[in-house]
């Protein structure tokens, strides 16, 4: 995947992948979706896409927690969470609006 989407020029922002049940599983951060999508065509099924909320965060202790429990409070389940480049964090959330609103003005959204 890393090399079919090298060849088409499409960054990879983020990644995070596992193993289940001998089935594996790749969840790619790009910012160009219809890029990625022909350039694995061939070479990786694409099961879905996720709207994701890709969040500045500080290094620190405690960074998770704080955005985590702000979302917890406001009832948003999440997906999948994982660390992008750049210490942002990457969040797919049951409910991309109400995430988007409840933590608007606390980190920095991209």
């Amino acid at each position: 995947m890393g090399e079919a989407l090298g060849r088409a020029g499409v960054n990879i922002d983020g990644f995070f992948g596992f193993s289940l049940n001998n089935m594996s599983w790749t969840h790619l951060l790009v910012t160009d979706a219809a890029g990625a999508r022909s350039a694995l065509d061939g070479v990786a099924d694409v099961a879905e896409e996720l709207e994701v909320l890709v969040l500045d965060v500080d290094d620190h202790v405690g960074a998770l927690g704080e955005v985590t429990r702000r979302l917890s409070d406001a009832g948003v389940n999440l997906r999948l969470a994982y660390l992008g480049t750049g210490t942002r964090l990457v969040l797919a959330p049951d409910d991309v609006d109400l995430a988007r609103r409840t933590l608007s003005g606390t980190a920095g959204e991209s």
